[in-house]
């Protein structure tokens, strides 16, 4: 089977000087960890934080694409760039990783639809529309107050010229108004590169039982995130009551200033460190958003999205991807037959890259 992680934030931490061609301490993903957990594919994300203005967000993710392909002309005989099903396959058959490409926060393209094509072009193959800000596109399911009521009168034209384009929809993070504007919207099944169910976790980045089912009438799939936040009430009251979070937010914000700087990498780590040490949920939980989701959409409509260099701190026993194999002998001793592990491992997901 081809196994497929349909999103992580590895291009941010090469961007933070990561070797992804030698096993990375405090990492979640570097070529060797891919290649232990059996872990065929990965859509690297280029994440585009919110607080850029218009002209920034283009530049930095201009910066990542840039940092990633030279990760990949670096090691070309680690990984290779894929731009559809095909590639892929032909990267795992000569026993390299297929790197595909996402877009994280649709305002890198600012308001221009030859942007978006530009983005195509050099190999991204899904746009997540929002992060956790408003912008151009839609509204994001972060904030209180909507901007637009879902998605704009731009936001309308841009799902449709990514349909045009052959690029998936990417629904995470956006308002439940702007999900399901989407879905009205567009002519082709869309993605939820990197989501949970709210049935079992209430966080509202979460899909409401209701979504899951409108996802999958549309043809998509519903890709479940490893964040221990978004699978577990009880360790997202644990993490608010221990202040680590308030308190690593600054100390991460000087590593990525200075990520050369030994002194500010160390301190990362050190909150990295007090982050793992918390009661966490087990990697069993991605399991049973799994079910969950099974249980309401099917097993053609379910896949995997981690999350990972995205999240500060990982489910227990599934702190790196090199683990990631747990999660499909997990779903073996659920009783879950080869062929739904198969298509729930990654073929969902690729079927939609045609």
């Amino acid at each position: 089977m081809f196994v497929l992680d349909s999103h992580c934030d590895t291009p941010s931490q090469i961007h933070r000087l990561r070797d992804m061609g030698i096993w990375n301490d405090h990492a979640h993903v570097d070529f060797p960890k891919m290649k232990k957990g059996g872990v065929d594919g990965a859509f690297f994300a280029l994440y585009v934080p919110p607080c850029l203005g218009p002209a920034e967000s283009t530049s930095y993710a201009l910066e990542l694409l840039s940092d990633t392909m030279d990760t990949l002309d670096r090691y070309p005989d680690m990984a290779v760039l894929a731009r559809n099903r095909a590639e892929a396959e032909a990267a795992k058959s000569n026993g390299r990783t297929a790197v595909f490409l996402g877009l994280e926060n649709g305002s890198a393209i600012q308001k221009s639809l030859p942007l978006l094509r530009q983005f195509y072009r050099s190999g991204v193959r899904y746009m997540t529309l929002a992060h956790s800000a408003h912008n151009e596109i839609c509204d994001s399911c972060a904030p209180d107050k909507p901007r637009w009521g879902g998605l704009s009168p731009f936001g309308r034209e841009v799902v449709k010229e990514m349909n045009r384009l052959g690029m998936l929809v990417d629904v995470s993070h956006i308002s439940d108004a702007a999900f399901y504007d989407v879905l009205e919207c567009s002519e082709a099944p869309v993605v939820a590169t990197h989501s949970c169910c709210r049935a079992l976790a209430g966080h509202k980045r979460n899909m409401s039982d209701e979504m899951i089912k409108a996802l999958a009438a549309n043809g998509g799939v519903i890709q479940i995130n490893f964040y221990p936040v978004f699978l577990d009430d009880g360790f997202a009251a644990r993490l608010d009551a221990s202040g680590i979070e308030t308190r690593g937010d600054s100390v991460e914000a000087e590593f990525i200033k200075d990520p050369a700087d030994p002194a500010k990498r160390a301190a990362w780590y050190a909150v990295m460190d007090e982050l793992e040490a918390l009661e966490r949920p087990s990697y069993r939980r991605i399991a049973d958003h799994i079910d969950h989701a099974v249980s309401i959409a099917g097993a053609d409509h379910v896949g995997l999205g981690s999350d990972f260099d995205g999240i500060a701190v990982t489910p227990e026993g599934m702190e790196d991807v090199s683990l990631f194999r747990r999660i499909l002998d997990e779903l073996r001793h659920r009783g879950y037959r080869e062929s739904d592990i198969e298509k729930i491992a990654g073929l969902n997901f690729l079927n939609l890259l045609r």
